[in-house]
């Protein structure tokens, strides 16, 4: 059960993840889209025409497909990194998980030698005894 438990709070997780990312790209397109705005409007002084818009236009959405091709290409590195992480702590919680049951056998087997050992113990004790009072019943006759 715990094992099912914990792959949806691990879906969770990554959904909101995912959804944090998507925010924070969103965010980040914004600010460099309202960062470069000023560069699509005329400058004052000149002539606004509509040749002069759309020859600023161009360039001014080269430099937002670059500025976005950049912040995917780190934005990319980053989640392969942790991706790779993900992985790496997954693979970590299946050895600490089977070194655990290994653990819990090898108590077990222990409780078991010792209890054995224990009963062993007072059997050879309760034979002793009883051939110490043997021995003592035939000094005294």
């Amino acid at each position: 059960m715990n094992a099912i438990r914990s792959e949806k709070v691990e879906s969770t997780e990554v959904d909101s993840n995912l959804d944090a990312v998507t925010e924070v790209e969103a965010g980040i397109r914004d600010f460099v889209r309202n960062d470069v705005a000023y560069l699509r409007r005329p400058a004052p002084g000149m002539p606004s025409s509509a040749a002069t818009a759309t020859a600023l236009e161009p360039s001014t959405e080269a430099t937002v497909n670059n500025v976005n091709s950049l912040i995917q290409r780190v934005a990319g590195t980053s989640l392969s990194e942790i991706e790779n992480l993900i992985s790496e702590l997954e693979s970590l919680r299946e050895l600490l998980h089977a070194e655990g049951q290994r653990v819990q056998r090898e108590i077990s087997g222990y409780a078991q030698l010792s209890q054995a050992a224990m009963k062993s113990t007072r059997m050879i004790a309760d034979n002793v005894a009883q051939w110490k009072l043997a021995a003592d019943g035939l000094r005294n006759s």
